[in-house]
């Protein structure tokens, strides 16, 4: 009797054992067949090159033509905040509008008046959310050494991040030969999330700044419209465009209680990178691909072999 009762309790817990083993197994493919998933339906984009990050822990849930070299625009303007800011600079020196940096940004627009003065944290709080590239131009005018030392420190900085495919040419981005990758980018910004200054300046809705010399007022406000809205957890952000470069924007935002990162490059039409964005998030959340229209993939193909072309021939 004694015999059966220890043969039935030992194979109670075989049993056991053997039930969780099965339990474990059908856990692990579930999961494992959830991530592919994940990595084989790729979302449908209309921006030409674009890479998703997780922030924390560096996986990639997204690459599309993420090695490409491209111009990145405004973009640039993210890579000039770093350099001003490990400078240690102060933020509270006033920095003057001079006719060279109108030069600088060749005349482009600007309602800055030459010769009044702003704060330099000011200065690059425009310049970051508003995009004002005379506000980025001074930046740099106004660095030890003018703008040649801050264009070394710009490249300086992006090799230290292991960017390897990106090249720096000006403070404000309004040179097409500002380029960088997707990938280089997400790099940039995994760094650039690290600063409390670029997440404050970068999602300030709107600002008003005060000049001097004379005294006049200029509003502001964010270029991004899903930082302006205000429903989006967005920790670091970046517009940018360029006839050369297309729609550009990246961002550091909230998906799923995860910050990720999201490079979107060249993308067409004027609200097609705000689109990719919620693309982008309904596609982590639920896997759904979504649409674009033909025509923004039209736009990329064409795009693409104009890109493929210009590098194969800058190799020769």
């Amino acid at each position: 009797m004694k015999t059966n009762i220890f043969k039935i309790k030992n194979y109670s817990k075989l049993l056991i054992i053997f039930l969780s083993l099965i339990f474990f197994t059908i856990s692990n493919v579930h999961a494992a067949s959830s991530k592919d998933a994940l990595s084989k339906k790729i979302v449908n984009l209309a921006s030409v090159s674009a890479a998703v990050v997780d922030l924390k822990s560096g996986r990639t849930y997204l690459k599309k033509n993420a090695n490409i070299i491209m111009p990145i625009a405004s973009i640039t303007k993210i890579m000039t905040a770093m350099v001003v800011l490990d400078s240690k600079l102060s933020l509270k020196e006033k920095i003057r509008f001079r006719k060279q940096d109108k030069i600088n940004i060749n005349n482009y627009y600007s309602r800055i008046r030459i010769d009044s003065t702003l704060s330099r944290g000011d200065v690059l709080r425009i310049a970051l959310m508003s995009s004002e590239n005379l506000a980025a131009a001074a930046l740099g005018h106004n660095y030890p050494g003018g703008l040649p030392a801050f264009v070394k420190a710009m490249n300086k900085k992006a090799r230290q991040l292991g960017m390897k495919y990106s090249y720096f040419v000006d403070s404000s981005g309004l040179s097409e030969k500002n380029v960088s990758t997707a990938s280089d980018l997400s790099k940039m910004m995994v760094a650039a999330a690290k600063y409390s200054t670029i997440r404050k300046y970068t999602t300030t809705k709107v600002y008003t700044a005060n000049f001097k010399k004379p005294r006049y007022r200029l509003a502001y406000t964010n270029t991004n419209a899903l930082v302006r809205g205000g429903k989006w957890n967005v920790k670091v952000s970046k517009t940018g465009y360029l006839d050369e470069a297309g729609r550009c924007l990246v961002m550091v935002t909230k998906v799923n209680n995860k910050d990720v990162v999201m490079v979107l490059l060249d993308s067409f039409g004027k609200r097609s990178p705000t689109g990719d964005a919620y693309r982008i998030k309904k596609w982590l959340a639920t896997g759904n691909t979504g649409s674009v229209a033909k025509s923004a993939h039209n736009y990329q193909q064409s795009k693409l072999k104009k890109l493929k072309l210009e590098q194969n021939l800058s190799q020769r």
